[in-house]
């Protein structure tokens, strides 16, 4: 176990501690236990395993002999004992938006509401407002939110399968019988939410590779197995499926297993008109028609077709074929293009890590420079730094800077709320001595269109604030988006040099791909972002590059492409 995993074990003990009744002051130490193991400096987990924590202060006895257990053994038989203690099926309950562990400990204990299903009888049947706490206007919330999950049961975040998707084609790629393999379908295209992973491999052994696949380790089930295709399901419930081809297929079936099924209906009837049947074998040529050119990569099947090479993020049938046949396909940005980012926390709000290791871990990476954009004071939730805690930040980071003799750079900044009426949570006094300002809405979600478009428009009139946070606030499968006018944003935006953030947080991924290419027609600049609460998360950045293809962006369309002295001349920082 890492240090994130044990922190998060004492986090869950804190939980179940709560639905059980134990006192506040027992489910704090827990919580506390979890905070110090985040952000301690020392090398928490190598101590633990020596159990020579007694030097560390906030870790009594009884914790530290649970830290040492999960640090040797990777299980903790109290954290086992206590979870056997409640139904599986209660902890789906926290998924539910607005409910937290007082709610669900009265829901368990008064109604024996165990699962989603039992919530959502007791809220259709109204035995659930027999409650305190659960007026009409909170079981209509959690009815919604019972719906939006119902919804989206058989979807799944990029980021969310990402690593499974990469260690299949490992897998198969690593098989002697593979040519040659690669992601189709909506993974390969880099959508945001995805049904199912699509593997394409060409093999002169097909069913050595179909029967192969089907007995990997990661497989939970097996739904069916043939010689040339094979569908299985991982925990969690994913589908993934792998199909084997001939070499000599391979280029066109990639081209048809990636779709989308609105771009390859008009890939093929491009086809037609030069006298070609184009489907996942080959082209099949109609009498009297001009032979195809020989295929030997996807690129030729496009060429063949009068077009430049369509990269598979593009292929939604949103002007592409059109941009393919006048030469007008963007260079797409690339992962090695990226110089720095902006919106990322510390443990001086909501983040898990110090200000230290997360210049570190972004120096690790290659990046150039890191900016810190803590929550502000409106963000109580997130530990919200108030104007004295920010700018005793700004000197640290100053402080700090000095160590890297402009090799590598930490920028000051603020991630500052848009309050309701589109004032900004600090006065231009305090923002004029940061570096560059993320302005964010965080709150005061239901407003109308109308209004939360003006709110926003209000914040980024502000001259301090140089970029937009996270534009509409969804969190994908989880959270719609708060009615905006987006493409109102983008004008504003374009007209007041305000920078919109690609919020690459896999939950996020906001603003929408769709919305990206008009934003580059009109001048506005993107900055890819992670919004990073802990070290690891600087690696959504490449979740951030992938949605910035689909949306048509180049490398001079983002900003943090920028290197560290052109970023510096950019923000107006000596």
């Amino acid at each position: 176990m890492d240090r994130e995993d044990i922190a998060d074990v004492l986090d869950q003990i804190a939980l179940l501690l709560e639905l059980k009744g134990e006192n506040i002051f027992k489910t704090r130490a827990y919580r506390n236990g979890a905070e110090i193991v985040r952000s301690n400096d020392a090398d928490i987990v190598a101590l633990a395993k020596e159990n020579k924590l007694d030097g560390i202060a906030g870790l009594g006895k009884a914790l530290q002999q649970k830290i040492h257990e999960l640090a040797t053994t990777g299980k903790l038989e109290f954290y086992e004992n206590l979870r056997a203690e409640f139904p599986p099926t209660l902890f789906d309950l926290f998924e539910i938006q607005g409910l937290g562990p007082k709610k669900i400990k009265a829901l368990y204990d008064q109604l024996k509401i165990d699962s989603v299903e039992s919530l959502k009888t007791a809220c259709e049947s109204g035995s659930i407002s027999a409650l305190k706490g659960f007026a009409k206007k909170t079981v209509e919330k959690i009815l919604a939110a019972i719906e939006l999950r119902e919804k989206f049961a058989s979807h799944f975040r990029l980021g969310d399968v990402a690593v499974m998707a990469e260690t299949l084609l490992d897998h198969v790629r690593a098989h002697p019988a593979t040519l040659r393999c690669c992601h189709a379908g909506s993974y390969r295209r880099s959508k945001e939410i995805l049904h199912d992973i699509d593997i394409l491999v060409a093999t002169d052994r097909p069913a050595e590779l179909t029967e192969y696949f089907s007995q990997l380790d990661e497989v939970a089930e097996v739904i069916v197995c043939g010689e040339t295709k094979v569908s299985i399901r991982l925990d969690g419930g994913l589908q993934a499926d792998l199909r084997a081809v001939s070499n000599s297929a391979f280029p066109f079936a990639l081209q048809y297993f990636s779709g989308s099924k609105e771009h390859n209906v008009a890939i093929r009837q491009r086809a037609l008109k030069r006298g070609w049947s184009l489907n996942e074998y080959d082209f099949t040529v109609k009498e009297g028609a001009e032979q195809p050119p020989v295929v030997h990569e996807e690129a030729d099947i496009y060429q063949a077709l009068g077009l430049d090479f369509i990269p598979p993020e593009l292929r939604e049938n949103r002007g592409e074929i059109e941009a393919a046949e006048n030469g007008k396909i963007p260079r797409l940005i690339e992962l090695e293009n990226l110089r720095g980012t902006f919106h990322n926390h510390t443990t001086a709000s909501d983040g898990r890590n110090s200000l230290e290791e997360m210049a570190e871990a972004a120096i690790e990476l290659g990046l150039e420079y890191l900016g810190i954009a803590d929550h502000s004071k409106a963000s109580f939730q997130a530990n919200g730094l108030y104007p004295d805690r920010l700018l005793r930040q700004v000197a640290e980071i100053k402080k700090l800077n000095q160590q890297w003799n402009g090799s590598f750079r930490l920028l000051a900044g603020s991630e500052v709320d848009i309050l309701k009426d589109g004032t900004l949570d600090f006065a231009d006094d305090i923002l004029s001595q940061l570096d560059y300002v993320v302005a964010s809405v965080h709150n005061s979600f239901t407003l109308p269109e109308k209004e939360m478009t003006a709110r926003i428009i209000r914040a980024m009139e502000n001259p301090h604030v140089t970029m937009l946070g996270h534009v509409t606030g969804r969190l994908l499968l989880r959270r719609e988006a708060y009615a905006v006018n987006i493409d109102k944003i983008i004008d504003c935006a374009a007209a007041t040099g305000t920078i919109i953030e690609l919020n690459c947080n896999p939950r996020r991924l906001d603003m929408d791909w769709r919305h990206w290419n008009k934003a580059r027609e009109k001048g506005v600049k993107c900055a890819i972002n992670p919004d990073a609460h802990r070290l690891e998360q600087l690696q959504f950045l490449a979740f951030g590059v992938r949605l910035a293809r689909k949306g048509w962006l180049s490398k001079s369309d983002v900003i943090n492409t920028k290197a560290l002295p052109e970023i510096l001349d950019f923000l107006s920082i000596q």
